[in-house]
């Protein structure tokens, strides 16, 4: 008898394990498609590459010099910088202008949208007469906004090695850039560089003032009608990472998930411009605002939108080796005030995929109304490498319980799994977009680290698994430099969402699966047709636009929000600038919502355009459709109106009123 019972008990705990073995098989296997209906699913989608255009001159590079203490991971340190934006800086009301970090010759590079016309020369926005040392510095980004609200865009260029810089558009005709005549104007871009910080000191010298940005995104952070600024930095303030020269031992994180030695995060208010020949615009910091724990976070990205309907935009920083952090804005004009969000843990809840308690590597973040319900859910994005160190993406649906966020709780919970968004790779950026206008977004991810030969996951993997006491003491990384290899061979995910709810990566069925190792992702409807494009900018590489020629039947409704100080009268001359921060949601026939807000920079290195784009599906184009549009004026008082819209794009002037300034109708 206990011969029996013990080869039962043998054989139930055999059977057991294997009942385990399967349901994690059957776990981890990810759900497919019939090849029919992924077919079908890409004959909705059609896009055309075209590489950015390059400025000649220049030794191109695929590694920077950095700190002696740094030489054995000099590829790590290498990490990032390409970064790219599409927006309108020309003035002729189309998206159709990119500005992109190019790593291989650490340039700046404005130029027309390739296919868009020879309007002007590509040319390089460099700091002229500003302290500028290229050995110790590199560009990480550059992200356009009206910084003096003159109705010029300006650019805001942030560095490793020194504070951002912004390029403010003149309206005098510069010298020696290329005039061009269009059909109506003819024009040059010029732009004066100007110091963010009030009053700097030397930016090389002056220890304090070395900042290591890798994140930058523009909001009205108190109310007052004005868009401030918002730094994520990464590397301690003062280092000298970039220094081929330095002495000593710079300092890496502290901990693989709990780090908070980063940067310091920084915020700026809008304290004032001057408009002319000598535009200038000043922005007063507003310290002891961020908790330690969140201002010294290793930030990779930032985004802000208003999630309570408020009119106030929250903040999520993204961070690398430490938990990421949503904040709540409680603020008042002039009084910055924010409390952290954290969400709830349910009982099968892994304790990474709650809101707050990530681990670590959050690399992206992006907005957007997936489930059509009025409400904007959370696209972050981490490493998600299969046998590696793995966490999973994220995508934080909205409970619709926006109350508790008055007691610090953030009323999301995970759905990229079930959705099929949280397995791809090594992510950085993350894009929502609706890409064939049927009213279901579709997302976009930037992927890949390092390309090389030697795989280096092997390395990687036994240092996070290190005493934490170590990670700080460069001497404790292992080698990894040229010809090295992390995660360098995977392709960015184009992912479509499917009868049955669930995403799904069509990126090879569209010619999108080339092995990329991407950073940031800008969209736009470049050429005014009604479809969305989008741009990649891509480390150590050639980075591309993708011009958007699915074949459309779809109906579209595109939205030119600015914010003006008067009623604009269409006969007088008056400035309008982008109303960051402002929402439109869309009223569908069939009880669905679209919600947007105009987004001023979000993300890891990619700026979408500041207009907002809507899908409508095969709503006809004679259709009026009431869109609810919120705003604060330049003063910041709260305003909300109705629009009824025919499909097709339309230009509103926001004071005290909303004015449509011009419409396009779809025909």
């Amino acid at each position: 008898m206990r011969v029996l019972v013990s080869l039962i008990q043998h054989y139930a705990k055999a059977l057991v394990a294997i009942a385990l073995i399967v349901s994690l098989f059957w776990f981890t296997r990810l759900p497919t498609l019939s090849a029919s209906e992924t077919e079908a699913i890409a004959s909705r989608f059609d896009f055309t590459p075209f590489p950015l255009p390059e400025l000649a001159g220049g030794t191109p590079k695929l590694l920077r010099s950095v700190h002696p203490s740094l030489e054995r991971h000099s590829a790590w340190i290498s990490a990032v910088g390409a970064s790219i934006a599409l927006n309108d800086l020309d003035g002729d009301r189309l998206s159709n202008d990119v500005c992109y970090v190019d790593t291989r010759t650490d340039r700046v590079i404005v130029a027309p949208v390739p296919g868009t016309g020879e309007r002007y020369q590509p040319f390089e926005l460099k700091p002229t007469n500003l302290p500028m040392d290229g050995s110790t510095m590199a560009p990480m980004g550059c992200l356009p906004g009206d910084l003096n609200e003159d109705g010029l865009m300006d650019i805001l260029v942030y560095y490793w090695g020194r504070t951002p810089v912004g390029f403010l558009r003149q309206t005098t005709e510069a010298v020696g850039l290329t005039s061009v005549d269009s059909e109506n104007s003819s024009y040059r871009l010029n732009y004066l560089p100007q110091d963010i910080l009030p009053n700097p000191k030397s930016q090389i010298s002056h220890q304090s003032e070395r900042w290591y940005t890798n994140a930058a995104t523009f909001a009205d952070l108190d109310g007052d009608g004005h868009n401030d600024l918002i730094i994520g930095n990464y590397f301690q303030d003062g280092a000298e990472i970039l220094n081929a020269n330095g002495s000593g031992i710079e300092e890496m994180q502290h901990s693989m998930t709990r780090a908070d030695n980063g940067g310091e995060n920084r915020l700026f208010l809008w304290s004032g411009a001057t408009k002319g020949k000598q535009p200038t615009v000043k922005f007063q910091e507003a310290k002891g605002i961020l908790d330690d724990t969140v201002a010294h976070g290793w930030t990779l990205a930032v985004g802000t939108a208003d999630l309570d309907g408020d009119i106030l935009p929250e903040i999520y920083f993204a961070n690398d080796f430490g938990p990421d952090r949503l904040l709540h804005n409680r603020s008042q004009p002039g009084k910055l005030q924010f409390a952290l969000l954290e969400g709830q843990k349910g009982l099968t809840t892994p304790s990474s995929k709650v809101l707050g308690h990530d681990g670590f590597k959050g690399m992206g973040i992006d907005f957007g109304d997936i489930n059509q319900d009025g409400l904007l859910d959370l696209y972050v994005s981490n490493i998600a490498a299969e046998y590696a160190l793995e966490e999973s993406h994220f995508l934080f649906v909205s409970t619709g319980k926006l109350e508790k966020m008055n007691r610090g709780i953030a009323p999301y919970v995970d759905r990229s799994e079930s959705l099929g968004l949280s397995r791809s790779g090594w992510g950085w950026e993350t894009k929502f977009g609706d890409f064939d206008n049927d009213g279901v977004l579709e997302a976009l991810q930037a992927t890949g680290f390092r390309t090389g030969k030697i795989d280096r996951w092997p390395e990687l993997q036994e240092l996070a698994m290190s005493n934490d006491e170590l990670l700080k003491f460069p001497g404790s990384w292992f080698n990894f430099q040229s010809g090295d290899d992390l995660s360098g061979h995977q392709h960015n995910p184009f992912y479509v969402s499917a009868s049955n709810g669930r995403y799904y990566d069509i990126a090879q069925e569209l010619g999108l699966d080339h092995p990329f190792v991407t950073r940031g992702i800008a969209t736009a409807d470049v050429d005014g047709d009604g479809d969305l494009d989008f741009a990649i900018a891509n480390q150590w590489d050639t980075s591309y636009f993708y011009r958007n020629d699915s074949p459309q039947s779809q109906s579209f409704l595109n939205l030119r929000l600015l914010r003006t100080e008067q009623n604009a009268d269409l006969a007088k001359d008056f400035s309008a600038f982008p109303a960051i921060g402002t929402t439109a949601t869309v009223n569908l026939p069939d009880g669905r919502q679209l919600v947007a807000q105009v987004d001023g920079g979000n993300g890891h290195s990619g700026a979408r355009s500041s207009e907002l784009h809507f899908g409508l599906g095969n709503i006809k184009n004679d259709v009026q459709l009431p869109v609810k549009v919120q705003w604060r004026d330049t003063t910041g008082q709260v305003h909300q109106e109705i629009l009824f819209l025919l499909p097709g794009a339309h230009e509103v002037l926001l004071s005290k009123t909303a004015k449509i300034a011009s419409s396009g109708v779809a025909s």
